[in-house]
């Protein structure tokens, strides 16, 4: 079993970014602008703002952090967007999600530039990579994808199992498991809560990709000898081990299934830092024109 590092591979990729951005600089370029909108005080979007906003540090990146409180209206929202999308000097923005119940994140996603949707959230992005066109991938699909480039895994013609169907990462990234590149060529099947016989497509899969939301859902009993285990999942649940009196849990049971896997990601430490580098990558591309001429 061999354990798939994604914060080291997360590093080696600040470090390539890092070294683009000081030659852009050199050369007389404009410094990559990324801007995060964050509503509310939600912790889980908290630690990840965090994390983008310091990463952009690491990278060399400008970054802008725009705080509303959760009683923020739809409309002035969408009018910041369309402030963002008009701004030159800013080359890609996200709006963190889950944003409050009284806005709607589909109209918010939408009114996003897609030449600026550095998350690839927008249909525009969505639509492209669906038929292979250069686009911004969705930062944890494409974090996934390039992991098992990383790690050399082998995926042409082995079969994928994708536990979830969520337009964030399920469906994303059983497009890109199709798609005829390497990593790619895969049969895909798209499990979910409504699937039937999901033990037994389990136990038929070369490579799992875990994106439920349901903490230690996959068990050892359910994966065949030499599977690929890539672990999406990050559930707080409750700890007394820790100080913050929780812990972050995938949706794999680790104890159980790393002994029977080839390759398999740990939670925290696999898919998480390269979400991160993923969005990092997106703006990069975003300051360089390199996929939609702003």
């Amino acid at each position: 079993m061999q354990l798939i590092d994604g914060k080291a591979v997360a590093a080696q990729i600040k470090k390539e970014i890092a070294q683009e951005v000081s030659e852009i600089i050199a050369n007389g370029g404009k410094r990559p602008h990324l801007a995060a909108i964050l509503v509310g005080h939600d912790g889980g979007s908290e630690t990840y703002v965090a994390h983008k906003v310091k990463a952009c540090e690491e990278v060399g990146f400008k970054s802008t952090l725009i705080r509303y409180e959760n009683d923020v209206t739809e409309p002035e929202l969408l009018q910041r967007v369309q402030q963002l999308n008009e701004d030159n000097d800013i080359d890609g923005f996200i709006v963190q999600l889950p944003l409050p119940k009284h806005i709607s994140e589909q109209k918010v996603i939408e009114a996003i530039d897609y030449r600026k949707d550095v998350d690839g959230f927008h249909p525009v992005n969505v639509g492209r990579m669906s038929i292979g066109l250069p686009c911004f991938l969705s930062a944890t699909p494409a974090g996934i994808v390039e992991l098992l480039r990383r790690y050399e895994i082998p995926t042409k013609g082995k079969h994928c199992v994708v536990l979830g169907r969520s337009n964030i990462v399920g469906k994303p990234v059983a497009t890109l498991m199709t798609q005829k590149t390497y990593p790619g060529d895969c049969t895909v099947t798209v499990c979910h809560s409504r699937s039937e016989n999901l033990k037994e497509m389990c136990l038929q899969a070369d490579i799992i990709i875990a994106a439920l939301g349901v903490p230690e859902f996959l068990k050892g009993d359910m994966v065949k000898e030499g599977v690929v285990v890539i672990d999406v999942g990050t559930t707080r649940v409750p700890s007394t081990i820790t100080k913050s009196g929780f812990k972050l849990t995938g949706d794999v049971k680790f104890d159980e299934v790393a002994p029977k896997a080839s390759f398999i990601t740990p939670v925290p430490g696999g898919v998480g830092p390269m979400t991160i580098v993923s969005l990092l990558r997106n703006t990069l591309l975003a300051g360089k024109k390199a996929i939609y001429n702003v």
